[in-house]
């Protein structure tokens, strides 16, 4: 199978040919204007298909198409927002040559318009594809899995891209063209408008049992589901998705721009795209992670109901999300699955199982939240990765009734005077080995109070579900310290990670937030605890492990 990848040596084009590249049935055209750069990029990327630099402007390509005779043709380029009034050029020009087509296309307009091309491409016996990224394709696959257990009604989604993802010009460029104009969406059920980057909301992805990302602050963009969605789920009133790009700082200057360009009737800050796209590119610092989220809220049964669906991304896993569309449809298409002829947006290429298998082989971890708020603390926190707890561990949790266990465990205190005194003014037990312990669990108010008993000695804490920056977290708090804790399951352990801390409700810095390996885990039918505190430079202030029983 012969691929043309046009801007293949882009971002999203670049990405989605290392994607096949390790695929000897393909021969990928890497395609742009610049030939050398083409040129360059293939001889920099290893793998089993063959790799072929072509020069080609988008804008005259028919006579590339005729000589290249390649079995799909790939648009990478953009902006698609500005391709104007001969924006499917390409698309007539494969329909005249009977080649397959496929786009990255965000523009809403650009997608939507795609179906005036069906009956032509069936008479050509191709498909024409449009839209085939994360918006729409992965977002349909996850509300179509909503669909089969509740009505969909309102629907809101955003994607939070690491901070180290880079951005190419033409995403920048597409961006800043539609900050302040107004973005066609649908709200109350009648076609509607908002303002592109002016409206703003904070969200927590945290797929289940992974340690969530930090609040993000999310802006509305123009991509195809906010046109494309609602007419496939017939009750949806209502849809709204942004972006979270991170530093936040400029996110925010963005969030100015656009709401001056709105109020002012300012022309578009188009030309300063370059200078966005330059300084957003440097600026790259916090957590090499990034995010997606779709939720919806509906019926079920005549009662209201609710779930969100959450994609956590390590590293430098998560910039080739939006190109794994593309990917899967190839890899079906080589094994004899070919999309149905017609051209239309891409909102039915893929289900979620077939993401599952792109995402198998790399740290990108999903999962479903259901509406738990009756739940006992830890499974409202953990959603179904509760279950993949060992059993020992899950008993403990699983009960927001009063109720004691006890067990015998081992206490370290550290050596200073500082650990003596957070000690002391803390009232965690001094140093012992084989020292009956016994836990009381308590329903209090909001959450449930833990109070420990080393031997004679005791101390207490309150813990509850986390709100606003804090969701999906747990709260410990020891007096006037509130200690925000991640719960993340790794094999048969549930780790609790520190991510943030206030004293009197002020934040304290992340800087000397306490650190420490703590874990609950079951060995030998026990429920086992390992505790550790310490505080960065002044090292280790208590730790305490052991096992127990419910009395």
């Amino acid at each position: 199978m012969k691929i043309l990848i046009i801007g293949g040596y882009g971002v999203f084009g670049g990405r989605l040919a290392r994607l096949l590249s390790d695929e000897p049935r393909l021969t990928l055209f890497i395609a742009g204007r610049n030939l050398g750069k083409a040129e360059q990029f293939c001889a920099g990327l290893d793998g089993s298909a063959s790799l072929v630099p072509v020069a080609l402007d988008r804008s005259n390509p028919s006579e590339p198409l005729a000589k290249l005779k390649p079995d799909i043709v790939v648009d990478a380029t953009g902006p698609f927002q500005d391709y104007g009034d001969d924006g499917y050029a390409l698309i007539e020009a494969a329909i005249a040559h009977k080649i397959h087509y496929m786009d990255f296309a965000d523009g809403a307009d650009f997608v939507f318009g795609v179906s005036q091309f069906d009956d032509a491409a069936k008479d050509a016996g191709i498909f024409i594809l449009s839209g085939v990224s994360s918006f729409p394709v992965l977002t349909a696959a996850v509300l179509r899995e909503f669909a089969k257990t509740m009505t969909i009604e309102s629907v809101t989604g955003g994607i939070a891209p690491s901070p180290y993802a880079g951005i190419g010009l033409n995403v920048m460029r597409a961006v800043v063209g539609y900050a302040g104009a107004p973005v066609q969406l649908q709200r109350g059920g009648k076609p509607s408008s908002g303002v592109g980057l002016a409206e703003s909301m904070r969200y927590v992805i945290a797929a289940p049992g992974k340690v969530p990302l930090n609040s993000i602050h999310f802006s509305l963009v123009d991509v195809p589901d906010l046109q494309v969605l609602p007419p496939e789920h017939r009750t949806m009133t209502d849809i709204w998705i942004g972006a979270g790009p991170v530093p936040e700082i400029l996110h925010r200057m963005l969030n100015i721009l656009a709401k001056l360009r709105h109020r002012l009737k300012l022309p578009s800050w188009l030309p300063f795209s370059g200078l966005f796209y330059w300084v957003l590119n440097r600026m790259k610092f916090g957590e090499h992670r990034g995010g997606m989220f779709v939720a919806a809220t509906g019926k079920c049964g005549g009662k209201p109901a609710s779930q969100s669906w959450h994609l956590l991304a390590e590293g430098d896993d998560g910039p080739f999300i939006p190109s794994m569309a593309i990917e899967g449809i190839v890899r079906k298409a080589l094994d004899g699955d070919m999309p149905a002829f017609g051209a239309r947006p891409a909102t039915h290429a893929l289900e979620l199982s077939d993401y599952d298998q792109l995402f198998a082989e790399r740290t990108i971890y999903t999962g479903i939240r259901d509406d738990l708020a009756q739940a006992p603390l830890y499974r409202q926190v953990l959603g179904a990765s509760y279950d993949d707890m060992p059993p020992r561990v899950q008993e403990l949790h699983k009960s927001s009734e009063t109720r004691s266990w006890t067990g015998m465990a081992k206490v370290a205190r550290g050596k200073g005077p500082f650990a003596a005194i957070v000690a002391r003014i803390f009232r965690f037990p001094k140093s012992a080995d084989d020292l009956p312990v016994r836990v009381d669990f308590t329903p209090s108010g909001k959450g449930e109070l833990w109070e420990r008993s080393f031997g004679d000695h005791r101390f207490s804490s309150l813990q509850f579900a986390g709100s606003g920056r804090n969701e999906h977290l747990i709260v410990e708090q020891f007096g006037f310290v509130k200690i925000s804790l991640a719960l993340a399951v790794e094999g048969d352990r549930l780790y609790l990670i520190p991510r943030r801390w206030t004293l009197l409700g002020v934040p304290l810095p992340k800087l000397l937030l306490p650190k420490g390996n703590t874990f609950e885990t079951e060995r030998d039918g026990k429920f086992v605890f390992d505790v550790e505190l310490a505080l960065p430079v002044f090292g280790l202030i208590v730790s305490y492990k052991g096992s127990l029983l419910p009395q």
